[in-house]
C-alpha cells in the first residue's frame, strides 16, 4: 500500500502505479476524506467554559449558514508553551468536562490534543478527535495509544519531518487497527523563528491518509516575541487559498474573537469577523477546483 521504505519521498510521488489512498471515514456528521471541505476551528486552548461555548456557537452559526462540516477544536492544556510563565489552559480533568459538555449541548464533534499516553482514555471519553502536535508526532507509545481509543486521530506533521516520513507516524496509529487517521500539514522550519509551507506536501501526504491545512500556525513565527510565538495572520487567507486549490480534504484555523488578548497564539490566530468572507471565498475555490 505505501512505497517501499528504500524509496526517497520524490520518488514515490512521482509513481503512476501508486494510486492516491482514499481512506475516508466518518466523524460523526463530517464525512473525512470523500471530496466536502470541512473546517476545524476554535480557540487555541480553553480560556474559560463561557468562552469556548461562545466560540464553538459563533462557529457553528456561521458555518451552519455555509453548510460546511464543522469540528470545534480547542486544548485543555499546551504543554510547549514557549515560557513557563505562559498560560496552558484548565488541564486534562476540568478541560475535558468542558469539552464533552460542549459536545452535548452543541453536538459537534470536538477535538483536543493528547501530549502523554496516559492521557489517550481520558481524553476520548469526552471527544471525538484525538490530536498529536507536531512536535510529537513521532512518539510512539503516544500514538498507539491514541489509536487503541478508537478515535479519530489527527497527527500533525512536526516542523522537523519530511512528509514522505508522516507514513510511519500513520503506521504506528494503524499497527492498532485503527484506520481513521487524517495528516495536517503546519509548515516547516525555515532557519530560526520561521516556518514556510511546502505545497508538495499536500499530495505526498495524501497518498496516506485525508489531509488538513493548518492555516493559522503555518503562519506563526515561533519563540519570535520575547517569550512568546509571533506570527503573520495577513498571510492566513493568501495560504488557506493555495491549499484548497491544491485540493485538500479539510482545513484547520485557530479563531479567536478577540486575538490580541488571546491566552495561547494569538499572534497567529484569525480574527473570527475574518471567517465567514474567508470561508465564503474558499468554498468558491473549493466548486471550482473538483
Amino acid at each position: 500500500m505505501f512505497p517501499p521504505r528504500s524509496w526517497g519521498w520524490e520518488q514515490a510521488f512521482r509513481q503512476d502505479t501508486i494510486a492516491v489512498v482514499s481512506h475516508s471515514f466518518e466523524i460523526g456528521p463530517v464525512r473525512v476524506g470523500e471530496g466536502r471541505l470541512f473546517l476545524i476551528a476554535g480557540p487555541c486552548v480553553i480560556e474559560s467554559e463561557a468562552h469556548a461555548r461562545r466560540m464553538a456557537e459563533a462557529i457553528q452559526r456561521i458555518t451552519s449558514d455555509l453548510g460546511i462540516p464543522y469540528i470545534f477544536k480547542a486544548s485543555y492544556d499546551k504543554a510547549n508553551r514557549t515560557s513557563v510563565t505562559s498560560y496552558r489552559g484548565p488541564g486534562l480533568v476540568e478541560g475535558t468536562r468542558i469539552l464533552g459538555l460542549i459536545a452535548r449541548e452543541t453536538g459537534l464533534p470536538v477535538l483536543t490534543d493528547v501530549h502523554e499516553p496516559a492521557q489517550c482514555e481520558v481524553a476520548a471519553e469526552a471527544v471525538d478527535v484525538l490530536q498529536i502536535p507536531a512536535f510529537l508526532c513521532r512518539q510512539t507509545d503516544l500514538l498507539v495509544a491514541a489509536g487503541k481509543t478508537g478515535r479519530a486521530i489527527n497527527i500533525k506533521k512536526g516542523q522537523f519531518v519530511a512528509p514522505g516520513d508522516m507514513v510511519h507516524a500513520v503506521e504506528k496509529v494503524r499497527s492498532t487497527g485503527n484506520e481513521r487517521i487524517s495528516l495536517t500539514e503546519r509548515g516547516a522550519s525555515f532557519g530560526y523563528n520561521a516556518l514556510v509551507v511546502d505545497f508538495r506536501s499536500l499530495g505526498i501526504m495524501r497518498k496516506m491518509a485525508p489531509v488538513i491545512f493548518d492555516g493559522t500556525h503555518s503562519v506563526q513565527q515561533p519563540s519570535a516575541a520575547g517569550g512568546v510565538s509571533g506570527g503573520q495572520p495577513e498571510f492566513i487567507p493568501l495560504l488557506a487559498r493555495a491549499a484548497v486549490a491544491a485540493g485538500i480534504d479539510g482545513l484547520f484555523l485557530e479563531v479567536h474573537d478577540d486575538p490580541a488578548h488571546a491566552k495561547s497564539d494569538g499572534a497567529n490566530a484569525l480574527d473570527l469577523k475574518l471567517l465567514k468572507p474567508l470561508l465564503e471565498k474558499l468554498m468558491a475555490i473549493h466548486e471550482a477546483a473538483k
